[in-house]
């Protein structure tokens, strides 16, 4: 059987990559992304790929918006140059050109793309060594990239993404499953020595499993978005490494926690309900005897 959306909802981040959009409310092309992105809501988030080409398909107009604000799974590709994967998204493309973190290149190649200043350039690489860091003592695998662009005056934006699957065909691998993490901060300097850090994460995960026997098959699907702003000093040298690096790991911690807690006890107790294992007679014995337990206790 499957379970799809079961798993965290369908709770979609919707965003634009150099802040929010400000649209007229009751404006006709408002009204179409917000019909678009009420669909890709309902639709399933184990298919999102190919349920957003299909909606592109039907508003082509709507093409950029659509791509700014639905998060897909994250895809890897390799940078000649470097030597190294990176993850491509909507946060380093420029055109039909995606930039390496590692070369700050493009590849097509692209000469006028867009690419951070020198000073952002170098937290830009600094990020990627400390996430880099992170991604292998955490998750003992997978790709991680980081991507930053500047904004208005002394404020910059970046993107931490980080992916790691898992093969079931491999021996001793019970099931098929990716996990796609987009963190994108928005950092705003109001004065010399603070700064003011705006997060928004989203976690994309799916689970296969097919045993025949065991647990049959099961595929869950589904994404969790959550957001957080704090403010904190950057008097320190690598301020902004340690704090951008701080509050995503704290961020993460939040979100497995909810995933594992909230969200497959959820699970589980309606595969349950489902399906009883043990027969209704023994039930009913375990129930009486549970009665009788209860009434002695209180004479």
């Amino acid at each position: 059987y499957e379970i799809s959306a079961c798993l965290v909802g369908s709770e979609m981040c919707i965003r634009d990559r150099y802040g929010a959009v400000q649209k007229e409310e009751g404006s006709e092309i408002m009204q179409d992304i917000e019909c678009a992105l009420d669909l890709m809501r309902r639709l399933p988030p184990s298919q999102i790929e190919d349920n957003l080409a299909g909606v592109i398909d039907i508003v082509p107009d709507l093409t950029e918006e659509l791509l700014s604000s639905v998060d897909q799974p994250l895809k890897i590709v390799h940078d000649g140059d470097s030597k190294r994967d990176y993850l491509i998204c909507d946060y380093n493309r420029d055109g039909d050109s995606f930039r390496s973190p590692w070369s700050n290149k493009f590849d097509p190649p692209l000469h006028d793309g867009q690419t951070p200043s020198g000073e952002l350039r170098e937290l830009e690489i600094k990020l990627n060594e400390a996430f880099d860091i992170y991604r292998d003592l955490y998750y003992e695998g997978g790709v991680s990239s980081v991507y930053c662009w500047n904004l208005d005056g002394p404020s910059f934006a970046a993107c931490i993404l980080i992916k790691k699957t898992q093969d079931h065909s491999k021996q001793g691998q019970p099931m098929k499953g990716t996990w796609d993490s987009v963190h994108v901060l928005e950092v705003e300097i109001p004065k010399k020595g603070t700064a003011h850090y705006k997060l928004t994460s989203t976690v994309m995960l799916t689970i296969d499993t097919n045993e025949p026997g065991v647990t049959g098959s099961v595929s869950l699907a589904g994404s969790l978005n959550r957001q957080e702003e704090k403010s904190a000093s950057t008097s320190e040298p690598n301020a902004h490494v340690v704090n951008i690096g701080t509050m995503v790991e704290g961020m993460e911690i939040k979100l497995r926690q909810t995933l594992e807690t909230i969200y497959f006890g959820k699970t589980k107790d309606i595969a349950n309900e489902l399906r009883q294992q043990v027969q209704s007679s023994v039930l009913k014995q375990r129930k009486d005897l549970t009665k009788q337990l209860n009434s002695q206790l209180k004479s």
